[in-house]
């Protein structure tokens, strides 16, 4: 995989302006929002859905043997930007922890509402497995 970056523009914070990828077989993970694996919320705060959010994105790449590293796109979907923009810092340390130094292609969408009431965000996300 490798990272597009027009020459002269300026190297964007916590994402890639594209990435391109040779030969291999792509994962197309589906909008997961951040409950635990019984479908339960555990927390209505933003920041712990994210996590958990997150923590559910690699769970699914490990069950078809790939990881963050793996991540080509990503597009998270908010219902609340100004809480978004409130704990930015907290989200950009907690996307670190989780997902480590991988940034895919993304785009951050404000939503009026998500189809689990409770859900403050949703994450959809596209991973290639390259031929080695």
């Amino acid at each position: 995989m490798k990272q597009i970056l027009p020459d002269g523009w300026p190297r964007p914070k916590g994402y890639s302006n594209g990435i391109s990828v040779g030969a291999g077989r792509t994962i197309y993970v589906a909008g997961l929002v951040g409950w635990n694996a019984s479908e339960e919320f555990e927390s209505e705060k933003l920041t712990d859905q994210f996590r958990t959010c997150l923590e559910n994105t690699v769970a699914v790449l490990r069950a078809d043997g790939a990881g963050p590293e793996n991540m080509v796109r990503m597009t998270w979907y908010i219902t609340d930007k100004q809480e978004y923009l409130s704990n930015l810092k907290e989200m950009g340390s907690i996307y670190r922890d989780v997902m480590g130094k991988n940034y895919p292609a993304m785009a951050c969408v404000e939503v009026s509402a998500l189809m689990e009431d409770q859900a403050k965000i949703e994450i959809e996300t596209t991973a290639v497995i390259e031929d080695a």
